[in-house]
């Protein structure tokens, strides 16, 4: 019988959740890393939420750990590549708060529109500051969602409720589910344009970071009015404040910052803000639903080896994996290439299996496409999480078997349908384990991708190569591999570059600017 510890203060359904399908359970919270380490080699799971530290030193005492799972979202407290080199999963729950955490935005924005926390503490202190606190209507007003996922498509029909337009930038959003939900997909620019209110719920990554900014501010009606309750560094803190401070933005509501714990701000004591101590998901129901869905998915994995949102293995059988691993890098490399060279709203996805390929169990093998598309500019997508976040932006994904072989006994091909335009990726595996692309584009050519990939598509006219190395050189990055290959003579070209450092974006600009080069990327894998 499998047997898992609860180390923190969790619903007791969770326990009962347990027991129920025969795995003994001890309850345990409060412990010290000390009294931790003593016991953990007793369990083959754990379930935590954020006050247990499995650590390192944790994990190295935990010999029969199979699984651990995670009440919630973050996984800070987890040492995962620790608990993923003694082959520990590392689970979460990343779907059970979203409705909470949707409503606290709702309701943070109308504690801004009626000053809610300022009235009730002028009221409390004994005045009668009634012509004071004069709000605005939420009815008509538009309401500018910044990443419309599952949270964020939750907050647009709560505000259509409320009888708000409502626009959403959302780089992944496709035009079907916009409409699908009710909200005018837009570019951030004009949602700046546009919005009395602003809810931000896109993750932080390098592209989203100081998305509101002073330069962004400067673009928002005056009189707008800023709530984040997603990540803290969405936010330029310090440009939110001389809005608030000049009246350009009349008001801002924060569950998160840019610090956390946040103690001290330099926010703090302006009249016009409210915050709360990232209360997003602290609600009785959100905190039932998680230590639900942990419960089920790490009984569902200890007795029957079935993945549930799992940070880092895929949903893969040890028979399977020894043959699929290769694949899987594969359509990852794929993914990631394509996912990179994305500027738009993605609409479909198709993924395609030929010769030895289409033999295959497919579904890791896409999973792992997708994660390695989405990457790039979304946070924690795994393989197992991949295919929802591309069905919750309305993203179709199809694959293709083709059981004859082609030019190569096995191909896999990834096609992606954007706002803007169609690509396709094409990779074999070379010497049964190398991946290799061998078409871009339906421009035919053969390379590795290298740790730092420079991409170049440009018309086919002579002396492109030499200026190209020219500026490549006088910046001073060394040349790898250098692959060429085009459609037909004066036609579409396509030159990967791998290069041996990171390419700076001031020489990215100056390839750009190239003459007869069309687009010019740097690629990280």
């Amino acid at each position: 019988m499998p047997k898992v510890l609860i180390s923190d203060k969790m619903s007791e359904r969770a326990k009962e959740i347990f027991e129920a399908r025969g795995i003994e359970v001890d309850v345990k919270p409060g412990m010290s890393p000390e009294e931790l380490i003593a016991c953990i080699a007793d369990y083959d799971g754990l379930a935590v939420r954020s006050a247990t530290k499995a650590t390192e030193a944790v994990l190295a005492a935990a010999d029969n750990l199979k699984v651990i799972g995670r009440a919630g979202i973050g996984v800070d407290n987890i040492d995962v590549a620790a608990a993923t080199a003694r082959g520990i999963v590392v689970m979460n729950t990343p779907f059970g708060n979203a409705i909470t955490t949707a409503e606290h935005a709702i309701a943070m924005m109308m504690a801004l529109a009626r000053q809610i926390p300022q009235a009730n503490e002028s009221t409390q202190a004994g005045k009668w500051e009634k012509s004071r606190f004069m709000g605005v209507e939420v009815t008509g007003k538009t309401l500018g969602i910044v990443g419309c996922g599952n949270i964020g498509s939750i907050v647009a029909d709560r505000a259509l409720g409320l009888k708000m337009k409502v626009v959403a930038f959302d780089p992944f959003l496709s035009e079907e589910r916009a409409r699908e939900i009710g909200v005018d997909k837009v570019e951030l620019d004009e949602l700046l344009r546009r919005a009395d209110f602003i809810s931000l719920h896109t993750p932080l990554t390098d592209q989203t970071r100081g998305i509101i900014d002073a330069e962004a501010i400067a673009k928002t009606k005056e009189g707008v009015r800023i709530v984040n309750c997603a990540r803290g560094g969405l936010v330029v803190e310090a440009d939110l404040k001389a809005a608030l401070e000049s009246g350009h933005v009349a008001g801002a509501a924060l569950d998160v910052f840019e610090e956390e714990p946040a103690k001290e701000n330099a926010l703090f004591g302006l009249a016009n803000l409210v915050c709360t101590p990232h209360l997003g998901a602290s609600t009785d129901e959100a905190q039932v639903n998680v230590a639900i869905q942990v419960a089920e998915q790490m009984s569902d994995y200890l007795l029957d080896g079935a993945v549930t949102n799992a940070l880092n293995m895929p949903s893969v059988s040890a028979e399977e994996a020894p043959r699929l691993m290769p694949y899987m890098k594969l359509a990852e490399l794929l993914g990631s290439f394509a996912g990179q060279l994305t500027e738009s709203g993605l609409k479909s996805v198709t993924i395609e299996f030929e010769g030895h390929a289409a033999e295959l169990n497919t579904k890791p093998l896409s999973a792992a496409a997708l994660k390695g598309l989405l990457t790039p500019l979304l946070e924690s997508v795994n393989m197992v999480n991949a295919p929802i976040m591309a069905s919750e932006r309305g993203i179709d994904v199809s694959e293709v078997r083709t059981d004859r072989e082609g030019d190569y006994q096995t191909l896999l091909r990834l096609t992606v349908v954007t706002d803007a335009r169609t690509r396709s990726v094409a990779g074999t595996l070379f010497g049964g384990d190398r991946p290799r692309i061998v078409d871009v584009k339906g421009v035919p050519m053969e390379a590795e991708l290298g740790a730092h990939m420079l991409y170049v598509n440009n018309e086919d006219k002579p002396g492109l190569i030499g200026r190209l190395g020219t500026v490549l050189g006088d910046a001073g990055l060394n040349i790898a591999t250098f692959q060429l290959g085009r459609t037909d003579s004066g036609g579409d070209a396509i030159a990967l570059v791998e290069v041996d450092q990171e390419v700076p974006a001031d020489v990215l600009e100056r390839v750009a600017a190239l003459p007869n080069v069309v687009q010019a990327k740097a690629l990280e894998f």
